[in-house]
C-alpha cells in the first residue's frame, strides 16, 4: 500500500495552484479532493473542487471509483480540524455488501467512530492509490483560514469551468514569499488577496503594485542564454529580506518558470543557506514546471561556490 502523509496547508494550495499552459485541476487524473465533514459543513463551504464522501443507504462510507484512484497524483482528504497522524497502522476491513447500480462504481467501508473521519477515509484509500494519500494537517479549519479566497459553496465544477480557473502565485515561504507570473502579479486582487507589499521583477515589462505603501524592484533581464541575472543575486537578496519585515512578497516574471525561480532560487541559497541542490528540489515541490534555463543554472552554481568557497551541487547531473 502506498501508506499515509500529512499534508500541510501550504503543499495542498501548491497543489491546487499548478498550471502548464492552463490550471492542471483541469486535468482528471491530477486531484482527488475529498471532504469528511458532515452535509451541513460541506454545504456551508468547502475548499474549490472538493466532494464530500458520501454514505451508502446503508449508512457505510463510499469510496469514489476505486478503480480510478490508482491513476490519481494526488489523494488528498480533510476534515475539520484534524491535528496529527495516529502512531500505530490502521486498516479497515471491507465488508461484503450488496449494492445495487448507484453504488457500482465504489466500494463501501464501515464507520469506525473511534478514529478521525480524515485518517480513517485516508487508511481506507490507500489500498487504492499508487501514492501516498495525503491528510490536510489542521483541516478546513486551518487552510480556509490561511486561503478564505478558496473557499466555495459550489459542488459541481464544469470543464469548461476549470479551463478559466486562474491560479495563485505559489507559496515558497508561508504568507511570506510568492512566485508567480506576470499575469498573476497584475492582477489586483491577487495582491489583496495575498497581501502582497513588495515586488520583485525578473521581466521586461513593468508591473504595478497596487499598495500605497508597497515597494517594488524592477530588474529587466530577457530569458536568453546570455542574460545576466548573476550579478543581480545581491539586490534580489537583500530586497526580499528587507521587505519581509513588512509584508509579502512576489517574485515574479513573465511566465513564472524560469527568471522567477533563478531569483526565487538564489534568493533561498543566501538567506536560508540552502545548497543549489537543496532549493532546487524545495522549489520544485512549490512548483513542478520550475526551470531554469541553462544559463542561470550556470550563474547558481556560481553563485553557491561564492556562498560556500566552494562548489556543492554538481550541475551536469541531468537534473539540472
Amino acid at each position: 500500500m502506498a501508506g499515509v502523509m500529512f499534508c500541510e496547508p501550504r503543499h495542498l494550495y501548491n497543489i491546487i495552484n499548478q498550471y502548464r499552459w492552463r490550471s492542471r485541476l483541469t486535468e482528471p487524473n491530477y486531484l482527488c479532493l475529498l471532504d469528511a465533514r458532515s452535509q451541513r459543513e460541506f454545504n456551508d463551504s468547502h475548499i474549490i473542487t472538493a466532494q464530500r464522501i458520501e454514505l451508502s443507504p446503508a449508512g457505510e462510507y463510499l469510496i469514489p471509483n476505486p478503480e480510478e484512484l490508482g491513476y490519481v497524483r494526488f489523494c488528498v482528504v480533510y476534515d475539520h480540524d484534524t491535528g496529527f497522524l495516529g502512531c500505530t497502522d490502521y486498516q479497515e476491513e471491507e465488508k461484503e455488501t450488496d449494492t445495487g447500480p448507484a453504488w457500482a462504481n465504489s466500494s463501501l467501508v464501515s464507520l469506525d467512530a473511534g478514529e478521525g473521519d480524515a485518517l480513517l477515509h485516508a487508511r481506507n484509500l490507500e489500498q487504492y492509490t499508487r501514492y501516498p494519500v495525503l491528510v490536510l494537517k489542521g483541516g478546513y479549519k486551518l487552510f480556509s483560514a490561511c486561503y478564505h479566497f478558496l473557499k466555495s459553496q459550489k459542488t459541481l465544477w464544469m470543464p469548461q469551468e476549470l479551463d478559466t480557473f486562474q491560479p495563485y502565485p505559489v507559496e515558497i515561504l508561508p504568507a511570506k514569499l510568492y512566485m508567480g507570473n506576470f499575469k498573476q502579479a497584475s492582477d489586483k486582487q491577487i495582491q489583496k488577496d495575498l497581501k502582497i507589499k513588495a515586488l520583485v521583477n525578473v521581466s521586461e515589462q513593468p508591473v504595478t503594485l497596487f499598495t500605497e505603501e508597497g515597494k517594488s524592484l524592477h530588474i529587466s533581464v530577457p530569458d536568453s542564454l546570455e542574460a545576466d541575472l548573476f550579478s543581480s543575486f545581491p539586490t534580489i537578496s537583500h530586497f526580499i529580506d528587507a521587505q519581509l519585515d513588512v509584508g509579502a512578497v512576489l517574485v515574479l516574471s513573465s511566465l513564472g518558470i524560469s527568471r522567477s525561480s533563478t531569483a526565487t532560487m538564489a534568493y533561498l541559497m543566501h538567506s536560508c543557506r540552502f545548497s543549489l541542490q537543496r532549493a532546487w528540489k524545495y522549489l520544485l515541490k512549490c512548483k513542478m514546471n520550475m526551470r531554469p534555463h541553462r544559463g542561470f543554472v550556470e550563474q547558481l552554481s556560481a553563485w553557491e561556490n561564492q556562498i560556500y568557497g566552494c562548489p556543492v551541487t554538481d550541475v551536469t547531473e541531468p537534473n539540472y
